[in-house]
């Protein structure tokens, strides 16, 4: 009844308002008069009342406020983007083969680092290894006749994802062969600030449409996931994409395209030991054909195997070898760091 009154007065000076002409002291009297003219208070309080028995449902406006949980279930939408590199990638580091057997001897399957300041040097120093650095595939870049027969339309990309450095070389080298023009508007998104400032030979390198990752495959795909609407993507690659991209961008309905720049060829590889080493890291698929080519009756037997990415550990395991180095895992964004932990943990053991 309180807020009965409260509307009875703003209405009763509807009514009062003709007695006020009798003296002007009683403009501050509006108030008894309402209290005096219950009649007129019931009739006013009738249809309040009626109402007034709606305003209990105003409360029962308040299950719209019960909405908001919906609302928080958007940022739980942005973050099941984010657990997708996580099935990819496991929670934590972890290793097979810790029998804690000392690895000596190990055999990368890329060509040497250019700089001293590798930290594949730096590891062999603390654990007193001897890496050895040979490469298993070359690189075969495709003709610009070849690309022309995938009809891709530059101007009608707005983002380039580059993973490698063989990827810028052989991309723009098409490009330039074709005359073709790049919008200045183009987005770049890269896994490592090496390769983001590496297109600085390419184009005018500007920070706000250049975008780069920590290594991860994880931290790039936050990064993509964060320009989704309106993008239309161009994935320069070889002829094995990398898996982790390539399933991320279908899982999650991007608009893009795979645009094969260079193909991975095995190398001749008979002169080399591989049964004196401890640990062989591959980096391809084409690595292991390699291997394979070179050594049909090969035997794994006590040699430990590392793979980086997706596709290469698949490989491994297809066809039938134990595989012990993982990479990326969580952390371990790199080949070199993924070598030091399990350095470290099969010490331990």
């Amino acid at each position: 009844m309180p807020t009965a009154k409260k509307k009875s007065v703003k209405a009763a000076p509807k009514k009062v308002a003709a007695p006020s002409k009798k003296t002007d002291s009683k403009k501050s009297a509006p108030v008894k008069v309402a209290a005096k003219a219950k009649p007129e208070v019931k009739k006013a309080s009738s249809p309040v009342t009626k109402s007034a028995k709606p305003s209990p449902k105003a409360p029962k406006a308040a299950p719209v406020a019960k909405v908001e949980p919906t609302i928080v279930r958007i940022p739980a939408a942005s973050s099941s983007k984010k657990k997708i590199p996580a099935a990819i990638i496991p929670s934590k580091p972890s290793f097979d083969g810790l029998d804690g057997k000392i690895v000596r001897n190990i055999l990368v399957t890329q060509p040497r680092p250019d700089n001293d300041k590798s930290p594949y040097f730096d590891i062999a120093r603390r654990f007193k290894l001897n890496i050895d650095f040979r490469p298993f595939f070359e690189i075969q870049g495709i003709t610009a006749k070849d690309f022309r027969r995938y009809r891709i339309q530059m101007h009608e990309h707005t983002a380039i994802i580059f993973t490698s450095r063989n990827a810028v070389d052989h991309f723009f080298r098409i490009i330039t062969e074709m005359k073709t023009p790049i919008s200045s508007e183009m987005k770049y998104f890269c896994t490592t600030e090496a390769i983001g400032l590496y297109l600085q030979k390419f184009i005018q390198y500007r920070k706000r449409k250049v975008f780069y990752g920590d290594g991860s495959m994880k931290d790039l795909l936050h990064l993509i996931s964060k320009h989704k609407d309106g993008e239309r993507y161009l994935l320069p690659c070889g002829d094995t994409p990398n898996a982790d991209i390539t399933n991320y961008l279908k899982a999650h309905n991007y608009d893009y395209i795979e645009a094969l720049c260079f193909r991975n060829t095995p190398c001749e590889i008979k002169d080399i030991k591989v049964e004196n080493y401890d640990l062989i890291v591959f980096f391809s698929p084409s690595g292991l054909e390699a291997l394979l080519q070179n050594f049909p009756k090969f035997k794994q037997k006590n040699i430990k195997f590392g793979a980086f990415g997706t596709a290469t550990c698949q490989a491994i395991k297809d066809q039938g070898f134990a595989l012990h180095l993982p990479g990326p895992q969580a952390g371990l964004p790199s080949m070199s760091s993924v070598i030091e932990a399990y350095m470290k943990e099969n010490k331990a053991k």
